[in-house]
């Protein structure tokens, strides 16, 4: 991943995470197990289901220390297979 997170934040800092995914119950807890693995903190994710109730947003704040750690993290999230959007 080629971003410029360097170039546009100063690290260390909190990043809010919006991961977009299947509307199941699970989706939070693998948010959080995934990132309690790469940056282990206490997160409190917010969830909200999409009109339809198939899919939820989910948005949780992370300490990031850099652009390294930033990219692992959006990687990692894609990667769950209940995701289906990173921002």
């Amino acid at each position: 991943m080629d971003t410029h997170f360097d170039e546009l934040l100063d690290f260390p800092t909190f990043q809010t995470f919006k991961v977009m995914g299947v509307a199941d119950d699970d989706l939070p807890n693998q948010v959080v197990t995934c990132l309690q693995k790469l940056s282990p903190g206490d997160y409190s994710p917010t969830v909200k289901p999409s009109s339809k109730g198939n899919y939820h947003s989910i948005s949780v704040s992370v300490k990031v220390t850099s652009k390294e750690h930033m990219e692992t993290i959006y990687t990692e999230l894609a990667e769950l297979e209940l995701v289906r959007v990173v921002l």
